[in-house]
């Protein structure tokens, strides 16, 4: 297939390097220097500063869209409207409500979103989705969840920063990430509780963020983002009626990529301990788009898709509106 790049920063270079064997035709990007560097490494490509130049390609099969969040929702909407399939960064969209009408068009166009919660794909969460499925250790009772880091300087000037661009601080980047595995195992949430607030940074989004989600059988995300970690940390743990699982690290600064299974005994006391590292590298972008190839050849909605990020969205503005944050008035 085709694919258009909008959004040629980190995320949309990691984008183009899980291709397989898809022809890239253009590089979009605000900045056409970053354009112009991606683009060289697709014999054929070319590239603007015009995102509208790239949706537009009547050659183009899928739009992948991983620019700032302002301009998520607009050019998922955009890319639609042109008949492409889309991949869209997370969060997808400033707020729900921008959400709205991108979810109609999709459905009335019978085209693909697939919204990128690529950390469903690391393979220590794959395994433990597969651990739970298999009802070995019974059913969820409770997952516990961190991720965070420390920023860096001038952190606070970036515009993740500005509310007008991001839609929020750290509850709506890597909050979202813990929001949608805790409901890829635990189901929706009913009952949303948390508190944003900012405790070092001096920018106008939060820094922190907790989360104390219910389903509507009492099962409970207890969900704590940060940007104020210091050592970059990724901790998600899943609870189960005779058994545990603990994922920690995803590659890089964040550690080697490990689950911890642990399995009640009948006579209990300690369990049985099985553990599985994963040091190769983040596999989960290339391994996204392979199964968002299968959606589209096949004709099925995604897994991660546009009401899996509505839901998202929806308990961080519920949040912040509990905590004081006005970022959608």
């Amino acid at each position: 297939m085709n694919v258009s790049i909008i959004g040629c920063g980190l995320i949309g270079q990691k984008r183009a390097k899980a291709l397989g064997t898809c022809n890239v035709v253009t590089c979009a990007d605000l900045v056409k220097q970053k354009a112009d560097s991606l683009a060289r490494n697709f014999p054929g490509a070319s590239s603007t500063s015009d995102w509208h130049e790239a949706v537009s390609e009547q050659s183009v099969d899928i739009i992948i869209v991983a620019t700032t969040h302002e301009k998520l929702a607009e050019i998922t909407s955009a890319a639609l409207t042109a008949g492409k399939h889309v991949l869209v960064e997370k969060p997808a969209a400033r707020s729900a409500k921008e959400l709205n009408d991108v979810i109609k068009l999709a459905r009335s166009k019978n085209l693909r979103v697939h919204v990128g919660f690529n950390h469903r794909y690391h393979p220590a969460l794959l395994k433990a989705k597969e651990i739970v499925a298999s009802g070995v250790i019974g059913e969820p009772l409770f997952v516990r969840g961190r991720y965070g880091h420390g920023g860096r300087i001038g952190y606070e000037k970036e515009w993740r920063a500005n509310p007008a661009l991001s839609g929020g601080g750290e509850l709506i980047d890597q909050g979202v990430h813990l929001i949608d595995l805790s409901r890829w195992f635990l189901g929706d949430f009913v009952e949303i509780d948390g508190f944003a607030h900012n405790y070092f940074w001096k920018m106008p989004v939060e820094d922190n963020g907790f989360m104390m989600l219910k389903t509507l059988k009492k099962q409970v995300a207890f969900l704590h983002a940060s940007c104020t970690e210091w050592k970059n940390q990724f901790s998600f743990e899943i609870f189960c009626c005779t058994g545990k699982i603990e994922i920690s690290g995803l590659g890089g600064s964040y550690g080697i990529e490990k689950i911890t299974f642990y399995r009640m005994l009948p006579e209990m006391g300690p369990p049985e301990t099985t553990s599985w590292e994963y040091p190769r590298g983040d596999c989960s972008w290339e391994l996204e788009f392979k199964e968002f190839l299968d959606d589209i050849r096949l004709g099925r909605e995604p897994a991660a898709n546009l009401v899996d990020a509505h839901a998202a969205l929806s308990i961080v503005e519920q949040i912040y509106r509990r905590s004081g944050y006005d970022y959608h008035a």
